[in-house]
């Protein structure tokens, strides 16, 4: 991978923006009565990194054709998403929670809809089939000789599905460098640890063995997170080169401490006594450098 140098003050800003992300999230989930926030609040920091500063997107444009293509293939953590989105001024969190999973105005759900928000590449529920999508979108950008990159979110849980596996055998054979994986390896799934409902590791050599290049970092940290992402190499269509795995390792419900590492905060909603001690623990854990 390449070097550069990355700069402290963006990230600062970007941990700022991270910190107010985790705050609507929280919010947000509050008022529409349900979500998934400890895999949520786990990937905030990787979401922040790339549409405030790394994916090539224009909020006011999403189907601009040369955009950087997201794929969340965790789609149980749409919220994350959603909760970007209006702060990018894509919407209001009051049309978000008016239109949440409503019979006749249904526009945002637990899952995303690609037929129903303009920001979504693909429609997500059933695990594992984002990646998949994202090695067909990486070809199609090579077949078109196109120099966007496609990125996708997966869930370390998520990795239970042999569907995963197939795509990474295959982003290895055609060689997709435009192709970046990202694991949100925050160690817990819905009934427990992941180690204990099935071990995934060593996760690094198996994507490797694949055909991959693979780096681990620490997810939660926004300076790693960008130099991560800073140190890509150029997504040139026709150089087939090794797709890029970021393992990035988190905690499941980052930011909140009666959260943190509990298995039970996979889904569900919050009280509002809870959120008011939540929005107290973001607060407070806030990074200072």
């Amino acid at each position: 991978m390449y070097q550069y140098n990355v700069d402290i003050e963006l990230v600062k800003e970007l941990e700022a923006k991270a910190l107010k992300i985790r705050k609507d999230l929280l919010n947000f989930i509050y008022r529409i009565g349900m979500g998934h926030l400890g895999g949520e609040l786990s990937c905030v920091d990787v979401g922040v990194a790339l549409y405030y500063k790394y994916l090539n997107y224009d909020p006011v444009n999403p189907a601009w054709e040369d955009r950087d293509r997201f794929v969340l293939s965790k789609g149980h953590c749409s919220e994350t998403f959603y909760t970007i989105y209006q702060d990018l001024g894509m919407y209001t969190m009051d049309y978000m929670v008016e239109h949440f999973e409503t019979l006749d105005t249904y526009k945002f759900g637990m899952h995303s809809n690609r037929l129903k928000v303009d920001a979504i590449e693909v429609s997500a529920g059933s695990l594992g089939h984002g990646l998949p999508i994202a090695v067909g979108m990486a070809l199609g950008a090579r077949m078109q000789q196109k120099n966007w990159r496609t990125f996708v979110l997966v869930g370390d849980g998520e990795l239970d599905e042999g569907t995963n596996w197939e795509a990474f055998m295959a982003g290895g054979h055609y060689r997709l460098g435009n192709l970046v994986a990202i694991i949100d390896k925050n160690g817990l799934q819905m009934t427990g640890h992941t180690k204990d409902v099935m071990n995934i590791d060593p996760l690094d050599e198996k994507i490797r063995a694949f055909g991959w290049d693979a780096v681990s970092i620490d997810g939660n940290d926004m300076y790693a997170v960008c130099e991560a992402l800073q140190n890509l190499p150029p997504a040139e269509p026709l150089s087939k080169r090794r797709p890029v795995a970021i393992i990035a390792n988190t905690i499941k419900g980052k930011g909140v401490d009666f959260m943190e590492d509990v298995a039970t905060w996979h889904g569900g909603g919050i009280a509002k006594e809870q959120l008011d001690q939540a929005l107290v623990s973001v607060e407070k854990n806030r990074r200072v450098r």
